[in-house]
């Protein structure tokens, strides 16, 4: 029997932390994904900040699904080194927030530039992150994005056989695989089942990859719903709607995605917890 747990992106509701555990509570949603606090990176906080935000988190009942990392955010052709360190960084901050996963990605490639030649790498980056993650009790969640290496279900694929690694899994995006121009359902879903452990809800248009609400664009995103309560998943379903602007939002992209004109904030947040649960109403499921 399938089993959705809602989680989200906290920091599109506002920066201020308070806020986000009040909109959380008011939709019963018990975990966040931590991607950034009062604008201020993840991976920019000290241990102490860290320390403090969880004391928080624990006094209102709030968990968290999984650290929302940049790490792989990088051009290809970037110095390493640094990444490393903060991913040392990151992995600390995992143990804790007592986080499963770490969404992580797979470099960015230069436009015009063919993303095979950089595979050797890419596979090399990973196998130092997959070195420095041993033993430390996490999952390495690869995201498909668009203009990294792993862009495309092929290549995402093909990274995620080649590390053969079992503490390495995907988390799918549907709105970034329309924002590639990908066949989401059933051929990069089908094509990334036997990794897929976690799963954002985000939707797009295919015309322009503008975010929309779920089950509003062309991510099939009943239609994934549906394959998985009939698979019988049992995992996280992490809201990030990208349905407006918001605080740390231009540290997070190499370059801005279609968002909408205005603040994201409460009243979007709304919106998208409101459409996901249509959607999992109509297949006769609801979240915890």
């Amino acid at each position: 029997m399938a089993r959705f747990i809602l989680s989200a992106f906290a920091d599109e509701i506002h920066e201020s932390l308070d806020i986000q555990i009040d909109n959380l509570k008011k939709h019963g949603i018990k975990y966040i994904e931590f991607r950034s606090l009062e604008g201020k990176n993840v991976c920019d906080h000290t241990i102490e900040e860290i320390k403090r935000i969880k004391t928080e988190l624990d006094k209102n009942g709030i968990k968290v699904s999984a650290i929302g990392s940049p790490i792989g955010k990088i051009k290809i052709t970037d110095d390493f080194a640094p990444e490393l360190k903060r991913f040392s960084h990151i992995i600390e901050i995992a143990k804790i927030m007592e986080a499963k996963y770490i969404r992580m990605f797979s470099f960015y490639i230069e436009e015009g530039q063919n993303p095979d030649d950089f595979r050797d790498e890419v596979i090399k980056r990973w196998q130092e992150y997959i070195r420095l993650a041993e033993g430390k009790g996490v999952i390495l969640l690869h995201e498909n994005e668009k203009g990294i290496y792993g862009d495309t279900s092929e290549r995402c694929l093909d990274l995620l056989k080649t590390l053969d690694c079992d503490y390495v899994k995907s988390v799918f995006d549907p709105a970034n695989f329309v924002q590639c121009e990908a066949t989401v359902y059933p051929e990069a879903f089908e094509i990334l089942a036997e990794y897929s452990v976690y799963f954002h809800i985000k939707d797009a248009l295919a015309g322009d990859g503008r975010n929309v609400p779920a089950g509003m664009g062309d991510g099939k995103i009943g239609e994934i719903l549906s394959a998985l309560k009939s698979r019988g998943y049992e995992g996280f379903l992490s809201l990030e709607p990208h349905l407006g602007n918001f605080k740390g939002f231009a540290g997070l992209e190499l370059d801005s995605q279609k968002l909408g004109e205005q603040e994201a904030g409460p009243e979007t947040f709304d919106i998208a917890v409101s459409a996901l649960k249509k959607l999992l109403e109509k297949i006769g499921c609801t979240v915890q």
